[in-house]
C-alpha cells in the first residue's frame, strides 16, 4: 500500500494535500455537522480536534479548536470579519442539496451571486457552496 504521497520531482519535495482546516468555538460540534451533511466518518477526535476523512481516503476536513472565533461576513463588508477560504461541494440536485444541508444545520445565505451556486452558512458562520 503506497502513502498517498506522490513522489519527489527533483527540487520540489513531495507534497499531499491531506485536508483542509476550519477554526470553530467547538470543534466536535462542527465536526458533526459536517458528518451530517457529508456522511463522512469522523477520523480523529481529541481535545481541540476533529477530522472527518471521505470514505476510501483523500482529502479531508479537519476542525480545530480557536476560543476567539469571529465568523465571516458574507458577501464581504469592509470592516467586517474577511472569508479567507470555503468549501465547495458539487451535486447534481441543487434543491435537494439545500434542503439536506438546511435539514443538517445550515441556512441558506441572504445573497446569492449565481443561479447555479447556493451559498449556505454552516453553524458557526463559514459560507460553504454546492453547485452544479
Amino acid at each position: 500500500m503506497t502513502s498517498g504521497i506522490p513522489p519527489a520531482r527533483p527540487g520540489r519535495p513531495p507534497l499531499f494535500l491531506s485536508g483542509v482546516v476550519l477554526d470553530a468555538p467547538d470543534p466536535q460540534a462542527l465536526a458533526g455537522f459536517y458528518q451530517r451533511l457529508l456522511g463522512w466518518p469522523l477520523t480523529q477526535q481529541e481535545e481541540g480536534w476533529a477530522k472527518l476523512v471521505p470514505d476510501g481516503g483523500g482529502t479531508g476536513i479537519s476542525f480545530q479548536a480557536e476560543p476567539s472565533y469571529t465568523p465571516p461576513v458574507w458577501p464581504a463588508e469592509p470592516g467586517g470579519q474577511q472569508m479567507q477560504v470555503h468549501l465547495d461541494f458539487q451535486v447534481d440536485d441543487l434543491e435537494a442539496a439545500e434542503a439536506h444541508a438546511v435539514s443538517c444545520g445550515a441556512r441558506v445565505a441572504a445573497y446569492q451571486p449565481q443561479d447555479d451556486v447556493r451559498v449556505l452558512i454552516d453553524p458557526v458562520g463559514h459560507p460553504f457552496c454546492v453547485f452544479l
